[in-house]
């Protein structure tokens, strides 16, 4: 049985900015929260892990 073709209205200029924001705040939210895991490492790793020999 054939899904129902769904229609979608078109957003407003309104609600795009607030989309557009919206996933702005996201992203600048997970690469906080990624620099903070990156900065978390390191200090814990301890600061002679930059300078050990590859």
């Amino acid at each position: 049985m054939p899904e129902p073709e769904r229609q979608y209205r078109p957003l407003t200029p309104e609600e795009e900015a607030r989309r557009r924001k919206r996933s702005v705040a996201i992203a600048l939210a997970l690469g906080a929260w990624v620099l903070l895991f990156f900065v978390l490492t390191i200090v814990k790793l301890g600061p002679q892990i930059l300078s050990r020999p590859l």
